[in-house]
């Protein structure tokens, strides 16, 4: 039996699994959101050791350096994120006239940008403060952009791939594909000395969160293939 072609109609998501998941995940969130926020001494002391001992290294080995920033700032980057997310947008309505379900992916990442610069503003966590920096970066440190942007492209877009029925190879070599960038962004951001560690589980937990929520919304909503 051959596998449905990328372009058949959405298939009906499996009920209520994106609902538990988003239950399941709000405890960790919330309760790493509030260690942070009130800065659990142990957490804090975990996150200088491996920050010390990463920084350590990234001036050590310069050359590793530079491939990890170009990574973060070309590959990665919040803004490459964004822009396969409206390459994707324009790919619904253009093949499918999917515009409910295209407005719903363009929304998702908004609001992804607006609750992780909310948390920003609202918690201030400073970023480490090296004497020798190996890379720079801009606004409060937790949440991590760039592991929560990864984090909620790259679970919208397997979800899709999910939802339209793509035959075997290539969700599993999107899957590949998205892990290397949502662990991969991750950890350079802490190699190059801009985020702390649990500013990267955080983007993670809350990028994991948001995906799950907003596949909630869909399948109660949109469920039954009206889009």
């Amino acid at each position: 039996m051959h596998s449905p072609p990328v372009d058949s109609p959405p298939r009906p998501p499996a009920p209520r699994t994106a609902a538990l998941t988003a239950a399941a995940l709000a405890v960790p969130s919330v309760l790493l959101l509030l260690l942070v926020a009130f800065s659990w001494r142990p957490l804090l002391a975990l996150d200088g050791d491996i920050a010390r001992t990463t920084h350590r290294w990234a001036v050590d080995q310069p050359g590793l350096t530079q491939v990890f920033r170009v990574l973060t700032d070309w590959v990665w980057d919040p803004w490459t994120m964004r822009a396969v997310c409206a390459v994707t947008v324009v790919w619904l309505v253009w093949r499918h006239s999917a515009w409910v379900l295209a407005l719903w992916l363009a929304a998702t990442c908004a609001l992804g940008t607006v609750v992780q610069q909310g948390l920003k503003a609202a918690i201030g966590r400073e970023r480490p403060v090296w004497p020798d920096p190996v890379d720079s970066a801009h606004y409060a440190a937790f949440p991590s952009g760039h592991a929560m942007t990864a984090t909620v492209v790259c679970g919208l877009l397997l979800w899709l791939l999910h939802l339209y029925g793509a035959g075997r190879a290539l969700p599993r070599t999107a899957l590949l594909l998205a892990a290397v960038s949502v662990v991969g962004v991750g950890l350079t951001r802490v190699w190059l000395g801009v985020h702390w560690p649990s500013d990267v589980l955080g983007g993670w937990l809350l990028g994991v969160l948001m995906v799950a929520l907003a596949v909630a919304s869909y399948e109660r909503w949109f469920g039954s293939g009206r889009a």
